[in-house]
């Protein structure tokens, strides 16, 4: 009899269990999920964004190798401009294949006959075969010596045009080129400049 006891018990105890589960599996899972009340659309008063500022980045300038036939031209010229505090010069690709392609038409006379293009221009010949890209421009540079700011000209019989022209404030640009003529005609060199310089009656800054 106790044994017919025990296992009623223990049978109504599991039906309960089984019972319980069911009730909270049933309250978790079949529960009807509550309706979904949409928010009302209510628009908004259009309301103009303040335009964000233009950042301006300088435009990225290839960096020319200590040494190269570019910076023996461009150093002194920006040597000699920064002393007047005027902007630098940067190489200009376009402007050097200009003076190349010039320079080629001097080779077989090395004369100082300008290109007349819609460039600023100075010429260098030397006889030989030994005349650097520097020396060349600072045959330039030395014109500074000769040349009155007051008047805007040349004192004495000297030249200072080509001084000008390399610190000509609106010139930007520069590209140049050195050849050595055939049958030892000399060196011709050339430089270009944009925006050209040496307007008639205007100072070069």
């Amino acid at each position: 009899m106790a044994t017919s006891s025990s296992t009623n018990k223990v049978i109504v105890f599991t039906l309960s269990l089984i019972l319980v589960a069911f009730q909270v599996v049933h309250a978790d899972y079949y529960r009807p999920r509550p309706p979904v009340t949409p928010t009302p659309y209510v628009p908004k008063p259009w309301i103009p964004l303040p335009s964000p500022k233009p950042v301006y980045r300088p435009p990225t300038i290839p960096r020319l190798p200590a040494g190269s036939i570019a910076r023996q031209f461009l150093d002194p010229h920006n040597a000699l401009r920064s002393r007047l505090g005027l902007p630098p010069l940067v190489w200009d690709s376009k402007l050097a294949n200009y003076a190349k392609w010039w320079a080629n038409q001097r080779r077989y006379d090395c004369s100082l006959t300008h290109s007349t293009g819609p460039y600023g221009e100075n010429l260098f010949w030397g006889s030989g075969s030994s005349w650097a890209p520097g020396f060349a421009v600072q045959s330039w540079v030395v014109e500074g010596s000769t040349y009155n700011y007051n008047t805007n000209s040349c004192d004495g019989s000297g030249m200072c045009g080509h001084y000008t022209q390399m610190v000509w404030r609106d010139t930007k640009r520069l590209g140049c080129a050195s050849l050595v003529c055939d049958n030892g005609a000399g060196v011709f060199i050339t430089c270009n400049y944009d925006p050209p310089g040496n307007y008639v009656g205007e100072k070069p800054y």
